[in-house]
């Protein structure tokens, strides 16, 4: 007979390797792992996997939160708001999410995402070309101001080109 005691230092144990693995496939919120081991472990187990996963260094929000960040800035640009908004909605707390998205430059992300852009809008009509790029933009979350001044620092280098 199997005492309650290693029955729940089993499941802790069982928890927190099911965490280290998720882990292991990609970055995680605090709130994000909770979320998917509540699938199979009981509170008391997830609570304890996370308390020792946060002691080794393995879950960390900030950490987290700047991944996110430079991910974003390197691989699928989008304003600071539309990051922020990302984090929260990943479990960051409010206040980490700010503190992440602090100095964000978004005209030089606008930039980046529009540059990517313009090989798919070669060969329209400057009008054309304006809305689709300025909606692309907007789509990512950079306010009408920065879509529309990016659209024609873009419009100008490219014009020739196009």
């Amino acid at each position: 007979m199997i005492s309650r005691g290693s029955e729940e230092r089993r499941e802790q144990e069982q928890t927190y390797q099911a965490g280290l693995r998720l882990l292991s496939y990609r970055a995680r919120s605090r709130r994000e792992l909770a979320q998917r081991l509540a699938r199979r472990f009981s509170p008391s187990a997830i609570q304890e996997a996370l308390a020792q996963l946060e002691a080794h260094g393995y879950l960390d929000d900030a950490a987290f939160a700047q991944a996110w960040r430079r991910t974003r800035e390197a691989h699928r640009p989008r304003s600071a708001s539309l990051v922020r908004r990302e984090l929260i909605h990943h479990g960051v707390p409010r206040e980490t999410a700010e503190a992440t998205v602090d100095g964000m430059d978004d005209e030089a992300n606008a930039y980046q995402a529009a540059h990517r852009r313009v090989k798919a809008l070669a060969g329209l009509e400057e009008a054309t070309f304006r809305r689709r790029l300025t909606d692309y933009l907007r789509r990512r979350g950079f306010p009408y101001a920065v879509a529309s001044m990016t659209v024609d620092r873009v419009w100008r280098e490219t014009r020739g080109e196009i």
